[in-house]
C-alpha cells in the first residue's frame, strides 16, 4: 500500500445503506479548506475550520455553488488530537444513499480522494497515535460478535499486550547494546556482557514469551469461536444434541442409522463465550462412498477441534466399550491439549439405573436426554469450564492474533539460540546476529519493524471507512 500522507482522504465512516444518519469522515492537511469551500451556515457565512477550536461540533449545509446538498453537523478534531492525528472533519449526515454518495462526491470534487481500505488507522499508526498491534486491534474490534472477542480487541487496542512486548524489546536491546559494543573492540578481546547475565535474562524472557504464545490457542478460539465438534457412533444422538443446543432444527434427526453424511455447523453463544458446534457423520465403517466422504470429514474436523463431544448410546454402551472407544479416539488426535467430553445419551430410555452405575469409577462423564433437553446445563457448564481453565484471570494478557503468535515463536526460537549459543561458547558476532533477530521479531509485533508490504498486508483487511 503506498500511501501519500499529503493527501487529504473522505470516506463513509458508517455502515452501507439507508438509515437514520450516516457519518463521513475527512482528514488530511487540506480538510479545512476543502470544508470551507462547501459548508454554509444559515446566514450563508462561511465558517473557517481552521480557526475554530478542536472538539467542537457546527451546525450548518453542504452545498455545491448554489445548490444544497443536506443540512449537517461537523465535528471537528485538530491535529495531532485526532483519530489518524492529522486534522479531521466527522460530517454527521442524513442517511440516504443517494446523500452520501453526493457529499464524497462534492468532497472529492474540491480536492479529496477516496480513502483506501483502513486508511485512516494507517495514518494513524504512521502518526504514532497506536502501534501496529493496537491498529490490528482496531479491526478485531470492530469484528467482534460476542463479549469475550470484545474483551481481547479492547485489552489489546488499549496497549495491554503492546506494553509487555515493548518491556521484553527494551530489556533485550540493553543487552544487545553491550554485544555490539563487543563487536567494536573485537580485536581487545573485551567482554562487556556478562554472559551469566544474559543469560538470566534471555531465560527470563523466554518464560514470558511461552505464556504468551501459548495463550494463543485460546485467544484465538475466543475471536473466532471455539470450534466444538460432536462425534460418535451413528444414531446415538448427535443430530438431535446439535438441535437441542441451537434450539433450532439445524440437522436432520432420523431412527436410520447414517443419516448426517456431510458437516452440518453453527454458533451459539454462552456467557460471552462464542462457540461453533459441528454435528459429524457416524463414526463406522462406511458402506458406500458418499458416506466414506463424510466420515473422512469426521475424522478432519477432529484434527482441529478444542473439544470433542464423543457421545455413546446409553442402551448400548457398557464401561468397557466406551473406554475402548475414547483410546482409539485419542490414538487419532494430534492435539493433545483437546478437551475431550464423554457424553452417555439416551437416558431417559434405560428402564432403570443399574446401567449408569457401572460408570460410578470412571470420571467426567455427562449422562443427558438431548431429545428432553435433560441436564444439558452439566454439559454446557463443562464447555465453559475449558475457557476457564485456557484463561488463567482477566488481568493476562491473551494473544488472538495469528501474526503474533508467529512473531513470538520466532523470537523465541531466536533467544533459545542465544542461551545455547552462551553454553556452547559461541562467537560474540553469532550472539548478536541471533540477539537482533529476535529483536525484530519482537518489534515486527507492535511495528517498530515494518515492511510495506506488511502493512499492506495488515490494513487491506480493514473496510474503508476505518
Amino acid at each position: 500500500m503506498k500511501v501519500n500522507q499529503q493527501d487529504t482522504i473522505t470516506a463513509l465512516a458508517t455502515a452501507a445503506g439507508v438509515g437514520a444518519i450516516a457519518v463521513i469522515r475527512l482528514s488530511g492537511k487540506n480538510c479545512f479548506t476543502i470544508l470551507n469551500t462547501v459548508f454554509r451556515t444559515k446566514k450563508e457565512k462561511v465558517k473557517d475550520f481552521a480557526s475554530l477550536p478542536s472538539h467542537t461540533i457546527h451546525f450548518g449545509y453542504l452545498v455545491d455553488d448554489d445548490k444544497t446538498i443536506d443540512e449537517v453537523l461537523c465535528a471537528v478534531f485538530k491535529n495531532p488530537h485526532s483519530y489518524t492525528g492529522d486534522d479531521t472533519v466527522e460530517i454527521n449526515c442524513h442517511g440516504s444513499s443517494f446523500i452520501q454518495q453526493q457529499i464524497l462526491e462534492l468532497l472529492i470534487n474540491n480536492g479529496a480522494r477516496l480513502a483506501e481500505p483502513g486508511e485512516f488507522t494507517l495514518r494513524a499508526f504512521l502518526n504514532g497515535k497506536l502501534d501496529l498491534a493496537q491498529a490490528e486491534a482496531v479491526a478485531d474490534l470492530i469484528a467482534s460478535t460476542s463479549a469475550s472477542s470484545h474483551r481481547l480487541a479492547l485489552q489489546q487496542m488499549r496497549g495491554g499486550f503492546s506494553t509487555q512486548i515493548k518491556i521484553l524489546r527494551t530489556q533485550l536491546i540493553d543487552f544487545a547494546s553491550l554485544i555490539e559494543l563487543e563487536l567494536d573492540f573485537s580485536e581487545e578481546d573485551v567482554a562487556f556482557a556478562d554472559r551469566t547475565k544474559l543469560t538470566e535474562l534471555v531465560q527470563q524472557l523466554l518464560s514470558v514469551i511461552k505464556k504468551l504464545r501459548e495463550s494463543f490457542a485460546a485467544g484465538n478460539a475466543m475471536k473466532n469461536g471455539i470450534p466444538v465438534v460432536i462425534a460418535g457412533k451413528p444414531n446415538v444422538g448427535k443430530s438431535t444434541l446439535l438441535n437441542a443446543l441451537l434450539n433450532d432444527e439445524k440437522a436432520i434427526v432420523s431412527h436410520i442409522a447414517g443419516t448426517t453424511r456431510d458437516v452440518i455447523e453453527d454458533e451459539i453463544v454462552l456467557k460471552g463465550i462464542r462457540f461453533r458446534f459441528i454435528d459429524t457423520a457416524g463414526i463406522r465403517p462406511a458402506k458406500d462412498e458418499i458416506e466414506k466422504i463424510g466420515i473422512e470429514r469426521t475424522h478432519e474436523q477432529l484434527k482441529l477441534a478444542s473439544i470433542i463431544i464423543y457421545m455413546l448410546d446409553a442402551n448400548q454402551t457398557s464401561p468397557a466399550d466406551l473406554q475402548m472407544e475414547l483410546s482409539a479416539l485419542k490414538s487419532q488426535l494430534t492435539n493433545t491439549n483437546v478437551m475431550l467430553i464423554p457424553v452417555i445419551n439416551k437416558i431417559d430410555t434405560l428402564k432403570n439405573d443399574l446401567q449408569l452405575t457401572a460408570y460410578k469409577n470412571l470420571e467426567n462423564i455427562i449422562f443427558i436426554a438431548a431429545k428432553k433437553q435433560l441436564h444439558l446445563d452439566q454439559l454446557t457448564n463443562k464447555l465453559l469450564s475449558f475457557i476457564q481453565s485456557e484463561q488463567t484471570s482477566n488481568s493476562d494478557t491473551i494473544v488472538s492474533n495469528s501474526r503474533h503468535a508467529t512473531s513470538l515463536s520466532n523470537a523465541e526460537a531466536a533467544l533459545q539460540k542465544v542461551v545455547d549459543g552462551i553454553k556452547d561458547n559461541l562467537t560474540t558476532d553469532l550472539l548478536a546476529f541471533e540477539i537482533r533477530d529476535a529483536l525484530q521479531h519482537l518489534g515486527a509485533i507492535t511495528g517498530e519493524i515494518y515492511t510495506d508490504d506488511l502493512l499492506a498486508n495488515i490494513f487491506s483487511k480493514f473496510c474503508i471507512g476505518k
